[in-house]
């Protein structure tokens, strides 16, 4: 995923296990086991090219990873707690992006609340 996504464009299986194997000996048919199960869950789209597939990521790295916390969060009886940790371990610059991005989000995403209400006592 890493490398489809640093490409940007479609690859072959053949270009992503080139590229892997700069680091390590991977067999081919692992690299295209692991890209058609990623296919079959609908992380990657592919399209025929000759008698292989071009693979594309479905979906952006940052909206991949807002999914997999979702998930997270979606097994979570209180889905503050593990938030709260998660920002606990933020940085002060994390933080300050975080909080001007929460001042910037659609009011519709707060549950109609403008973000200046939910920061000063405003529903929870």
């Amino acid at each position: 995923m890493d490398r489809l996504w640093a490409w940007g464009r479609p690859a072959l299986v053949r270009e992503v296990l080139e590229d892997l194997s700069l680091d390590r000996k991977l067999a081919y048919t692992t690299v295209m086991t692991v890209m058609d199960n990623l296919h079959t869950k609908g992380v990657l789209s592919r399209v025929p090219d000759g008698r292989a597939y071009r693979y594309t990521p479905v979906r952006s790295r940052a909206e991949h990873s807002a999914e997999l916390i979702a998930a997270v969060l979606a097994d979570s009886e209180d889905r503050t707690a593990p938030l709260l940790r998660f920002v606990e371990q933020m940085t002060p610059a994390e933080l300050n992006r975080l909080r001007a991005a929460l001042d910037q989000a659609p009011a519709a995403s707060s549950g109609g609340l403008p973000a200046r209400s939910r920061r000063k006592g405003g529903a929870r």
